[in-house]
């Protein structure tokens, strides 16, 4: 392969990595990686299976992003999130609408309040899901786990990543926030 023939093909896996991925890039600016442009402070993006040896089919998909210009915000995300969790048709799901991203190394936390729903107990609740993208290994928890749940978390708050995620089916995207810190 030439040299003119890499670069095309280096270019092209960057364009199809940066749209696969969801990051903004703009002109203008360093993304504290040595690389030009904006990119956005966060995200998390994907859809995976809870792993269910009983046959449960428990969904989860995200698409929370967090602007570069909202950096020391995190309460300034977009986006929604969606689960479901079905079995035997019975079941039911709920959508929620981003409030909260905060994310560090491949670990991201999602909070949202429940703006669509078939399940009662979910119905305009705040829910916090955590996610650890770990390639092959996603790992997924959420703020409703125990027996006397008090479903209303506040922003920014959830579980660990308890969960295994089915393997071959976890996609999740997470992109680290960089915190700016004071020089001073």
């Amino acid at each position: 392969m030439n040299r003119r023939t890499k670069i095309v093909a280096v270019a092209a896996a960057v364009l199809l990595t940066l749209g696969a991925g969801g990051v903004a890039v703009a002109s203008g600016g360093n993304d504290g990686h040595g690389n030009h442009g904006v990119r956005e402070a966060a995200a998390l993006t994907g859809t995976a299976k809870l792993y269910r040896p009983a046959g449960d089919d428990i969904t989860f998909s995200f698409d929370a992003h967090l602007a570069a210009k909202d950096n020391k915000d995190p309460q300034a995300a977009t986006g929604t999130f969606r689960f479901s969790h079905y079995k035997d048709g019975k079941g039911g799901y709920a959508v929620a609408k981003v409030d909260c991203l905060t994310t560090g190394g491949k670990v991201a936390v999602v909070t949202g309040k429940v703006i669509e729903t078939d399940v009662d107990a979910f119905r305009n609740k705040r829910v916090g899901v955590s996610v650890h993208d770990d390639g092959k290994r996603d790992r997924l928890g959420y703020s409703w786990v125990g027996r006397d749940t008090n479903l209303e978390v506040p922003p920014c708050l959830s579980a660990a990543p308890f969960e295994k995620v089915l393997p071959g089916t976890g996609d999740f995207t997470v992109l680290p926030w960089q915190v700016d810190y004071p020089t001073e």
